[in-house]
């Protein structure tokens, strides 16, 4: 009897933590609703730095201005493949070959840390500004992340 009124004595006092904790552990049980897809990702080199680099130099020298141009771009991430795994593991795929690969769910862009560019036209603001909204809309860089400087 003792220990029922120590009981309800402390329910009584701290109900409402009682309360949140219980429905924690209930949100926790839960389910996500993901089933049991999940997602592997491997890093794959399928388009170099470099390779985007000297796209971007051959664009940037056409702009109005800009001159002959050199491109650095340094890479936070590459690009990424990501497989679908269930229970098992890796979902594998048989092509009409006997070729066997894992499925793809997507192919994620590399992530870019900044970019560094060198034109003779550096000295004119405008075509700064038209040089860091090209490397910005090729790259998803934000434009404090991109330099532009005047080649000697």
């Amino acid at each position: 009897m003792d220990h029922l009124k120590r009981l309800t004595e402390f329910l009584s006092k701290y109900r409402w933590a009682v309360l949140i904790l219980l429905m924690g552990v209930a949100l926790m049980l839960i389910p996500s609703g993901q089933g049991k897809q999940e997602e592997s990702v491997a890093a794959e080199a399928t388009e170099p730095a470099e390779d985007l680099e000297g796209k971007l130099a051959a664009i940037l020298t056409r702009i109005q201005g800009v001159g002959k141009a050199e491109v650095l771009l340094t890479v936070q991430s590459g690009r990424t493949t990501v497989y679908r795994i269930d229970e098992d593991g890796t979902v594998i795929v048989t092509d009409s070959d006997r070729n066997q690969s894992g499925l793809v769910e997507r192919v994620e862009s590399p992530q870019y840390r900044g970019a560094v560019i060198v034109c003779q036209g550096a000295d004119s603001p405008a075509v700064r500004l038209n040089v860091v909204e090209a490397v910005a809309s090729v790259t998803g860089l934000s434009t404090d992340r991109i330099t532009v400087l005047k080649m000697k």
